[in-house]
């Protein structure tokens, strides 16, 4: 998220794709309604469904999954054909934009019709609207990345924005609507398999860096790895675990995993009933050898397998039981005090771990950063201290506790549009957002705002893709760098090497001795505190990459997703070759594609998403007799004219078939929100599988209010080319009457 919620009251037009923030985010809506009502900002809403954001919109466009790209280069064609695109901008912040013209030109409102099914009129009169109301923020969620393009999807949003000029100003940006309060945070501290935190890479340096930071022996970290080679390769994702232990077998996708199947699974608080291939991760679970699940409530990976025995419930402590920092959407960081103490005989995540760590023998290497001189530590602000200090690729360095705390304890004296602190605040922004480069550095609300000074937030691209390519600058021409700044224009990546001849300085004796190699390693912190005296931001001042030559696809393309309504329009728009060894797995593409026309047999559009009352995997929510009363089961919403076909009635029992040869039993719920061709399900719902009851399985005491079938026991095959993210929002499905 560039700006943050608040910045969105400065909008004058907002364009929303594929989120649904009245529902998923009704708190932060709020922001959006006040843009509307004070600003009289424009709601543009692009969904397959009709959602309660699109009910507050001055425009909503129905449009067919998996066709964002089209539709956005039909902008694309429009803003530059009208000359509505920011020249200036884009010569001085940009590269490869000139590609991305050309692309545009094939795109015409009619011929985007065609595809995406939005009228071409709508088109024009949305982008008029957009391009004319600026600043305009432009908005993504799930419904953006759940696609084998979604790599493709969230590059070309941003493009749109660079066209029109709108990235980094107050009231612009791309924001991204994180579905938790912490799921940032998650994502920060290497809830990824291809990354370090802070997203270092897995590159030798970086290991060496990290054991240094972790007071550990290089070696001995690399001996914890069954070969050294195994230390810098991708691990398996969230999405694809479940190939890993069935690794080809009865057909399944082949793994690469040291010549051996994953045989255990630690899971800690994540509803393994919110990710897609149900029952593949079902094949998973029963597969394991041993499976632990700690949740303050019951996972719901319990209830799907059948096996027996070695698997464990561990009762953890929720939010209330605990304290530590959490990361909001917008960058910011939050201090979480504790409530209360931990109930019965629930364990905090961290005594979990620690206990975990001794029976694996290295309980002592894990903590080793977190102690004193005298081998004491204080959980979590002694962890929140090593964080600080180690993580410098995205500006963790001013996060220290005393400071978070300040923040939480002083939230009235923040403005909630601009984030600026006031009285004892000033000078901060609330919550330090990222990058924070130093212990007095006030936090950074808005990236790539050239219009500030670094010291107050300000700051060009990051430089981190080299000087040039092809011949052509790959850093910021003259006169683009942040307010007050001592280098007129584009700058590379601060170093050792290079600090004094980029800042004009002369570093001391004792500054040369103890700086670091560069600004990603400077435990030191020399080169931003030299930075923020120059007014530079350590990591350069570059162009924007519209065109990624290291992608399979160098400017976004469109392709058709793996099951496509329109058969006719995949050998047109095809989809990638096959992937070997993707994130550990084999990941089908084109085979999968080309195999028929799935729409003979699966014609209908399936949608997933939230309800505002539940989350994620629901767990929780659906323990909540209020909660659950609002919807106390499993539906799916169908348009009465399609319904009509099948002859199905509202209430009827439906079964809705996947290409995968999977099914579930619901409830029709008659509904003009969906068009005739598609149909929305919820994925909150847990506890039958394929039209059978396995609500016995739950401990007693334990079983939620609300129980159903899983939506994602029919999402369909298909995962991101790049981040393996499920393919949730462009499959397909067969509804007929139970």
């Amino acid at each position: 998220m560039t700006n943050s919620l608040g910045d969105i009251q400065n909008a004058k037009s907002i364009i929303i794709f594929g989120a649904n923030p009245a529902v998923n985010h009704p708190v932060g809506f709020g922001h959006f309604l006040k843009a509307k009502e004070r600003n009289n900002a424009k709601i543009i809403v692009i969904d397959p469904v009709y959602t309660k954001t699109a009910a507050k919109a001055d425009y909503f466009c129905q449009i067919r999954p998996g066709t964002d790209i089209p539709f956005m280069y039909g902008m694309l064609n429009l803003i530059f054909k009208n000359g509505w695109h920011d020249e200036k901008f884009i010569n001085d912040r940009v590269y490869g934009m000139d590609l991305i013209k050309e692309e545009a030109k094939k795109w015409t409102p009619e011929k985007v019709a065609d595809i995406t099914g939005v009228p071409a009129d709508k088109l024009i009169q949305i982008t008029t609207l957009y391009a004319k109301n600026s600043p305009g923020t432009l908005i993504w969620a799930m419904g953006l990345t759940q696609h084998t393009i979604g790599s493709s999807n969230t590059r070309l949003a941003p493009i749109v924005q660079l066209a029109l000029g709108n990235m980094g100003r107050a009231g612009g940006g791309t924001n991204i609507l994180r579905g938790h309060d912490n799921v940032q945070g998650a994502t920060d501290m290497c809830c990824l398999s291809h990354t370090l935190p802070g997203y270092y890479g897995l590159a030798d340096g970086s290991w060496k860096y990290f054991a240094q930071q972790w007071k550990v022996d290089y070696n001995w970290l690399k001996g914890q790895f069954q070969a050294p080679e195994w230390m810098n390769k991708n691990g398996f994702t969230l999405a694809r675990w479940w190939a890993g232990v069935l690794n080809g077998k009865d057909g399944n996708d082949k793994s690469h995993n040291g010549k051996t199947s994953l045989k255990a699974l630690f899971v800690m608080g994540n509803g393994v009933t919110s990710v897609a291939q149900q029952a593949k991760i079902k094949e998973g679970l029963d597969n394991l050898e041993l499976l632990v699940l700690s949740d303050p409530f019951v996972n719901e990976a319990a209830i799907l397998t059948d096996k027996q025995d070695d698997v464990f419930l561990l009762p953890a402590a929720t939010q209330f039981e605990t304290s530590g920092s959490v990361t909001a959407t917008n960058r910011s960081v939050q201090w979480r005090t504790q409530v209360v103490d931990p109930l019965y005989e629930s364990k905090p995540d961290q005594e979990v771990l620690f206990e975990l760590s001794k029976r694996l023998g290295f309980y002592d290497q894990y903590v080793a950063a977190m102690k004193d001189e005298k081998g004491n530590f204080t959980w979590p602000e002694d962890a929140t201290r090593e964080i600080a200090r180690t993580i410098k690729t995205i500006g963790l360095t001013g996060w220290t506790p005393e400071r978070l705390k300040k923040h939480t304890e002083n939230w009235h004296m923040f403005d909630q549009v601009t984030l600026r602190g006031y009285g004892e605040m000033k000078g901060e922004y609330y919550g330090l957002p990222w990058p924070c480069w130093t212990e007095k550095h006030g936090g950074s609300p808005l990236l790539y705002n050239t219009n500030l000074s670094v010291k107050d937030g300000g700051m060009g691209f990051r430089n981190r893709f080299g000087l040039e390519h092809e011949g052509v600058s790959q850093l910021a021409a003259a006169g683009s760098a942040p307010k007050d700044s001592k280098v007129n224009g584009g700058y590379p990546e601060i170093t050792r090497d290079n600090i004094e001849e980029v800042l004009g300085i002369k570093l001391t004796e004792d500054e040369k001795r103890r700086i670091g190699k560069n600004w990603k390693v400077d435990t030191s912190n020399i080169i931003a505190e030299k930075c923020m005296e120059a007014g530079v931001a350590p990591y350069g001042n570059a162009r924007a990459r519209a065109r990624v030559w290291t992608f399979p696809d160098q400017i976004p393309t469109h392709r058709e997703p793996l099951h496509s309504p329109r058969f006719d329009l995949v050998k047109k728009y095809p989809t990638f070759a096959d992937k070997p060894n993707h994130y550990r797995v084999d990941t089908q593409y084109m085979s999968k594609q080309s195999q028929k026309d799935w729409s003979k047999e699966f014609p209908i559009n399936l949608v997933t998403g939230r309800l505002v009352n539940l989350n994620g995997a629901g767990m929780e929510n659906r323990a909540s007799k209020y909660l659950a009363a609002l919807t106390p089961e499993m539906f799916c919403d169908i348009n009465p004219d399609l319904a009509g076909k099948l002859g199905v009635r509202d209430g009827d029992m439906v079964w809705i078939h996947s290409p995968e040869g999977t099914k579930i039993k619901v409830k029709a719920k008659y509904s003009y929100a969906v068009s005739p061709d598609r149909v929305f399900l919820p994925f909150h719902f847990a506890g039958y599988f394929q039209g059978e009851d396995m609500t016995h399985k739950y401990p007693k005491g334990t079983k939620p209010y609300a129980v159903g079938e899983s939506a994602n026991t029919v999402t369909n095959y298909g995962y991101d080319i790049i981040t393996q993210i499920p393919e949730t929002k462009g499959g397909l499905c067969r509804v007929e009457r139970a």
